[in-house]
């Protein structure tokens, strides 16, 4: 392999890695919602992998059944986490074309960190 074309792969490579960046710190003000409940809990997430907001109607609260808000709470939560790993692994895959590269979406990958 000749040095211009090493340095062209260099080249490449570093444009991905800093586009990849951005489509990052995109991603982390994109968020998704996701309800349970029949709507009684709404989780908010970012595509950084964090809840945003959690939204709990009034008739979801009983003192005497706290379990189920809990697990209510935790539904919504585990979806609305799930979609946002989804939407960060769908825009990577437009990025790099569906080549999967280690570190990025999926497990151990941004939301990982």
């Amino acid at each position: 392999m000749s040095k211009k074309m090493l340095g062209d792969i260099m080249r490449e490579a570093q444009k991905l890695q800093a586009e990849m960046q951005k489509m990052q710190e995109e991603a982390k003000k994109k968020t998704v919602e996701a309800a349970s409940g029949g709507g009684m809990v709404t989780v908010v997430a970012t595509g950084g992998g964090e809840i945003a907001s959690i939204k709990i109607e009034k008739e979801a609260v009983n003192p005497d059944d706290v379990e189920m808000l809990e697990d209510l709470i935790m539904a919504a939560a585990n979806e609305a986490l799930r979609r946002a790993q989804e939407m960060v692994n769908e825009d990577m895959s437009r990025l790099t074309g569906g080549l999967q590269i280690p570190g990025l979406g999926g497990p151990g990958g941004i939301f990982g960190k």
